[in-house]
């Protein structure tokens, strides 16, 4: 549970976090990706049960959902002795990598005036590779039919589908996002994700006062929330986005504050994050290149 002594702003956080529907499962993943990814990919599952700890979850709704996830096909287990240590599994790791550039280093589609459709049959298939194509910025317009400007990668699930490539000047473009794509919706989430952690800024800046266990829990639920937003843009290039489109703010506001955490939270895993040779290896250069885009156009200015 979160300490008596932790900020205020981090507290109501949590307490937020805490009444929504479970999503230990989701957040889970969101801390491999985000804290164990660069550090080796592997960690012990007491590791996985202080953190969440500090959110109050019960160690038996961790190990279920840990139980859950490997049975899902989202990690792989290995034992040394009595210990069980969880990596993400190739599929987890795959949806996770890119997932990695959406989040960190995303690159909006560089727009020539020309769509890629793709056509998915009915069952198994379509419902397997709807959150795959989500996630790598297609939309859908009606069932089985999605879309995305002609530069965006195609997963590896949907590469059985049938391709199309089809033209459209930008009038026609912008209808065809408005079809496909909630964009009202994710600059709503935008604009609330901004809101909900805004309460951090203050406290963040002050390096002195943020413990370790502090800055791991408010880096975590940070980019938890932020994932589940950007996710569901799809990094459309200006031409076919509505005005005052909130997304780059959004980012701006989500770097600083990722970076200001980074060092505290970086001392927790230093402390608490075990894997099967021992303690966590250093975090490789991928930490580094984070929300680089945002760092370099500050230098610029």
């Amino acid at each position: 549970m979160l300490r008596a002594m932790s900020p205020h702003p981090l507290s109501r956080i949590v307490s937020r976090f805490k009444r929504e529907p479970s999503r230990t499962g989701s957040l889970i993943i969101t801390f491999y990706g985000d804290a164990i990814l660069p550090r080796g990919g592997s960690v012990w599952l007491g590791t996985l049960l202080q953190f969440l700890d500090m959110l109050g979850t019960d160690g038996g709704v961790v190990r279920t959902a840990v139980s859950r996830l490997a049975a899902d096909g989202w990690l792989d287990r290995d034992k040394a002795g009595r210990k069980s240590f969880y990596k993400l599994a190739k599929q987890g790791r795959e949806r996770f990598e890119a997932a990695v550039e959406h989040v960190y280093n995303p690159h909006p589609s560089d727009w020539a005036g020309r769509f890629e459709l793709l056509l998915i049959g009915n069952g198994a298939d379509r419902d397997a590779s709807r959150a795959a194509l989500s996630e790598a910025g297609f939309g859908s317009p009606m069932p089985g039919v999605w879309v995305a400007p002609s530069s965006v990668p195609t997963p590896s699930v949907a590469k059985g589908a049938i391709r199309l490539e089809v033209s459209a000047d930008d009038a026609t473009g912008r209808r065809l996002v408005e079809a496909s794509w909630s964009l009202e919706r994710t600059a709503e989430s935008y604009r609330e994700f901004m809101k909900t952690f805004a309460p951090l800024e203050a406290w963040a800046s002050a390096a002195k006062d943020i413990t370790p266990a502090d800055a791991i829990l408010a880096r975590i639920l940070l980019i938890h929330h932020y994932r589940r937003v950007i996710l569901r843009d799809p990094l459309l290039p200006s031409a076919l986005l509505p005005p005052a489109w909130p997304a780059l703010e959004a980012r701006k506001f989500c770097a600083n504050l990722y970076q200001a955490l980074l060092p505290a939270s970086e001392s927790w895993l230093d402390a608490h994050g075990e894997s099967a040779s021992g303690s966590l290896r250093p975090p490789g250069p991928e930490l580094g290149r984070r929300f680089s885009d945002v760092q370099r156009n500050m230098l610029q200015k």
